[in-house]
């Protein structure tokens, strides 16, 4: 029986974990998963309401790193699971998306000989000042195998040099968890709660460092909003970070309503029935092209280009003249037609399964 560590830090991670983990379990007599939580999103609402909506257990371990520097929080990281790796022995590691944990998780299990699954592999922005940045490009040149949500990303890799005997192009594991969670998104009344209409307000999510942490980034990206606000309602569940920042600025327009952070089956419902989505995350840019949503993305690059291409995604940056007159193109004319990427079909968590066998 192959036991094999599932490593997630923050809520895009445990959204791509959730698939896999059940997939794993429906083999039983082949492997064991353990779910490893870091503890890079500490806060309640960051995390362990996502395990309820994913109906996730308990995870496994938890480390409880919590927040520090890019350097203090990778290495509290790094510490703490070569102890869980030097107690567990599993034949294998996977990591998601490029946050701290994964790039950190990955580096102690490959010290160790233990083998390394990076899901998500090849995705580049090619923005060497993005701390995820580094952290993708690391993680793929530790691992052993990389799995892949698009072609953009096995050229990527080709590219780069990797045999193409490590590169498995199994589709979207996010596409797995939306449409596995889909029909609970009726159980959510977020839409009641927040007096929203179908179709009659636009969201918003900020968590990027540069974005939220910068103020001259952070005024531009609000200025932009508020003047959207004055078309639209447009509502902002706030990332914990963006808090402080909100603070030294003024937000007085009441069609712009600022919520806590919201669990998984909620955010969905609101995503699903948004006009519009201006965000700077990487997997909203892919669930708003799968669930045909225009989506502006508020950054001047992308790793994730098929979204544009393919999909239902702007890149706008950061200039508010620009960002306002793309949100009037949407609201007045509608979005673009779009071809869903192969692959994004809800089976990915079996493909990568089915190259796990092999281990």
């Amino acid at each position: 029986m192959k036991k094999i560590i599932l490593v997630g830090g923050a809520r895009p991670n445990f959204i791509k974990i959730a698939p896999l983990y059940f997939e794993l379990l429906k083999r039983p007599q082949r492997f064991t998963p353990l779910i490893v939580h870091t503890g890079q999103h500490y806060d309640q609402r960051m995390s362990e309401v996502f395990f309820k909506d994913l109906d996730l257990p308990e995870p496994d371990i938890n480390l409880g790193v919590g927040s520090g520097s890019h350097a203090v929080q990778t290495a509290k990281i790094m510490m703490a699971f070569e102890e869980v790796l030097l107690k567990h022995r599993p034949e294998l590691v996977v990591v998601v998306g490029d946050v701290n944990s994964t790039l950190a998780c990955a580096l102690v299990a490959v010290k160790l000989k233990i083998a390394v699954a990076h899901v998500e592999a090849g995705l580049r922005s090619f923005d060497k000042d993005m701390p995820e940045e580094i952290n993708r490009v690391v993680t793929d040149s530790l691992s052993d195998y990389l799995f892949t949500t698009c072609e953009d990303a096995n050229q990527n890799l080709r590219r780069e040099g990797f045999s193409q005997d490590k590169i498995f192009f199994v589709g979207n594991v996010m596409i797995d968890s939306l449409l596995g969670y889909y029909s609970k998104i009726s159980q959510s009344n977020v839409l009641t709660r927040y007096q929203l209409k179908e179709k009659e307000y636009c969201l918003l999510t900020l968590h990027r460092a540069s974005n939220v942490d910068e103020k001259d980034s952070f005024c531009k990206i609000m200025n932009a909003v508020q003047q959207v606000s004055k078309k639209s309602k447009v509502i902002f569940p706030a990332h914990p970070r963006t808090k402080g920042m909100m603070g030294e600025i003024q937000l007085q327009d009441q069609k712009l309503v600022v919520t806590e952070p919201l669990g998984y089956i909620d955010f969905l419902k609101l995503e699903k029935n948004a006009r519009l989505v201006l965000t700077d995350s990487g997997g909203i840019q892919e669930e708003t092209t799968f669930l045909k949503v225009p989506c502006l993305t508020l950054r001047e690059n992308t790793e994730r280009p098929v979204t544009i291409t393919s999909g239902t995604n702007h890149l706008v940056g950061l200039d508010p003249k620009k960002i306002t007159k793309e949100v009037d193109i949407l609201l007045q004319d509608g979005d673009r037609d779009f071809v869903l990427p192969p692959l994004w079909d809800g089976k990915t968590s079996e493909r990568i399964v089915g190259v796990f066998k092999d281990i």
